[in-house]
């Protein structure tokens, strides 16, 4: 068991930052808040500037230990310092003074001996990410099951024609790329208002570009939208339909590969003279290519190629007006062959391509934070800090899955403290405002449904909580509101069940949109800091704060003992009693904490 309540704390959010977007060499002040058990008597914050150490002495902030400005009592003590945002990414720790000796403070947390600098908070100067990003509840689509509009349209010659609601998905073998459904934008616009009523506004679509697959991640072109989801026009009917009701729309890149129907390999494929073979990998003995994960029809762009560096970025940039952004599909290899790595000189040329109000979103299936906290990628999709371990802390004990994103021997079962301090240390490497912005993912159209992983209503609302309430952008997969099942990612693509009413768990639709709603109404979920509060291994207890608020989340996977409420409560979520944090499980419960409360180490250890 761990009680965290009671140590110092400081998570780099607006309630302990003064600038989140700080312009290079501004002054920035940070606090960080010591309960008066802890017996801190004096506080020191380590920068590092220009590579070298450097220490400002930090001083009690009277205002706000008078105050305190979260409300718990006067029992904390806030200390203050400035400092400044020196480097585009300036780190900067606590050294914490006690009878009992010192402790540095990092965002890996409270300790005795001394770390590297990796886990150290951040303060990043870039151009901070669009203003919109921050609030935002992403919905991902995967477009040829969605949602149709009735058009017909000729199929091409590797379409495998299905019954939308009578076809059950091919998982894996022959015809898993090539089944076809007949979604289209028409059908996402018909079904908008079911995406709005989620709380949702901004949606993201899988690869809209002409290719020879269901999924579009071989693009045959990047110049124009695929007939068969209506073309041009209809992707412009969607942007307006969004934009007109105040939402957003993403799309799909390939940054890393192109399909091998695309005119820049065939060009490179049928002549060896042609400009554009130095786009690709050719082994110049073999004349052999180079494609991901050795499949073929994904060939392997050159970043090196002055080519590719004027193609790609304008490709981008094509689309933006219809487009608010972009996911960036296998963003980890992008750049990377052998000796090459150009995978940050892309980032940032495709971020000054988009300009300052595109959003650049990386796919990265493990640990991300190298790629972050540049001029690049504005986030991550969290599979490693998020997905995983909430997976790994919530799945069903019967559960036999055989991979994990590439992760052989199956989904492990793990107690909350393990995933806990998984969470912990990837969020540890990176900064609040990489965080924030990334994507907090309880499956997508390349995993297993969360249903499935879960293996129940209860727990599957468990990780709906923890998604809709830790720091982070929720992204929804859609039918994940509806509880559907799969047991890996082809089998994930599930027709939405719009006319099966047997599909349509409506107790999760109710949970998803109460609780997505919920985070789309409360600031403290969506710009708060994060205090973990408890951990065992059947209940985590957290808290999101602002200076006008704090909620109190309490997640459980099983039964287990109630414990107190740090003082008066008012429920906000699946809770009724107001003096204790009930014992029944698995759920999902919120609180508001009244002000002037009791201090929150009252949490038993």
């Amino acid at each position: 068991m761990l009680c965290l309540a009671g140590e110092p704390h400081h998570d780099g959010s607006a309630l302990y930052v003064s600038d989140l977007t700080p312009s290079p060499g501004s002054p920035v002040t940070v606090w960080v808040r010591a309960p008066r058990s802890a017996a801190v008597t004096g506080v020191h914050v380590r920068t590092v500037y220009d590579g070298e150490p450097r220490y400002t002495e930090a001083a009690v902030d009277e205002l706000r230990t008078s105050s305190d400005v979260t409300g718990y009592g006067r029992q904390d003590v806030w200390w203050r310092a400035e400092i400044a945002a020196v480097n585009p990414v300036t780190r900067y720790r606590f050294l914490l003074h006690t009878p009992g000796g010192q402790a540095w403070l990092t965002a890996g947390g409270l300790a005795a001996h001394d770390v590297t600098d990796a886990g150290d908070f951040r303060l990043v100067s870039h151009e901070p990410p669009p203003p919109w990003m921050a609030d935002a509840i992403v919905y991902q689509i995967f477009p040829d099951r969605f949602g149709r509009s009735g058009a017909s349209r000729p199929l091409p010659g590797w379409a495998l024609p299905r019954d939308w609601d009578r076809d059950p998905v091919i998982p894996e073998g022959p015809g898993t790329s090539q089944q076809f459904y007949g979604g289209d934008l028409d059908g996402v616009v018909r079904h908008l208002d079911h995406v709005r009523a989620l709380g949702a506004d901004t949606v993201y679509l899988t690869p809209i570009f002409p290719a020879r697959s269901n999924h579009r991640y071989d693009a045959a072109a990047f110049d124009r939208v695929d007939p068969l989801l209506g073309g041009d026009e209809a992707l412009g009917r969607l942007a307006d339909a969004l934009h007109g009701q105040g939402m957003r729309l993403l799309g799909d890149i390939t940054t890393n590969h192109c399909g091998d129907a695309h005119p820049w390999f065939t060009a490179a494929v049928s002549d060896v003279n042609a400009p554009e073979r130095e786009m690709f990998y050719f082994d110049p003995d073999t004349g052999d290519y180079e494609a991901w994960f050795g499949v073929k029809t994904l060939p392997k762009l050159n970043w090196g190629s002055e080519l590719v560096r004027s193609r790609v970025p304008a490709t981008l940039s094509r689309w933006l007006g219809p487009l608010d952004g972009w996911r960036v599909d296998v963003a980890n290899m992008t750049g990377r062959f052998g000796a090459d790595d150009h995978t940050h000189e892309v980032a940032a040329l495709l971020r000054r391509e988009a300009g300052p109000g595109a959003a650049l979103i990386a796919e990265h299936c493990h640990d991300a934070s190298a790629d972050l906290d540049r001029d690049g990628w504005h986030g991550t999709m969290n599979y490693g800090g998020f997905t995983r371990p909430v997976w790994t802390w919530l799945r069903d004990p019967g559960l036999d899955l055989a991979r994990f994103l590439g992760v052989p021997g199956g989904v492990p079962s793990r107690a909350g403290t393990a995933a806990l301090a998984t969470v912990r240390t990837f969020a540890a490497h990176m900064s609040w405002r990489s965080l924030v912005h990334s994507w907090q993912i309880l499956d997508s159209h390349d995993t297993p449904r969360i249903r499935t992983v879960t293996g129940s209503r209860e727990r599957h609302l468990v990780a709906l909580g923890l998604q809709a309430t830790l720091p982070g952008t929720p992204m929804v997969f859609a039918g994940s509101e509806f509880g559907l099942t799969g047991v890996n990612g082809e089998h994930a693509r599930t027709p939405m069940p719009w006319n099966r009413p047997a599909d349509q768990d409506l107790a999760t639709l109710t949970a998803y949109r109460e609780l997505l709603g919920l985070r789309r109404a409360e600031p403290a979920l969506r710009r708060g800091g994060l205090r973990w509060l408890h951990a065992d291994a059947d209940h985590l207890v957290f808290a999101r704060e602002t200076e006008a608020e704090t909620l109190l989340v309490s997640a459980r996977r099983a039964p287990g003992e109630p414990l107190p409420l740090p003082g008066p409560a008012t429920p906000v979520y699946n809770a009724s009693d107001t003096n204790a944090i009930p014992g029944g499980g698995p759920a999902l419960r919120i609180w508001r904490l009244a002000r002037r409360a009791d201090t929150l180490g009252a949490l038993p250890v």
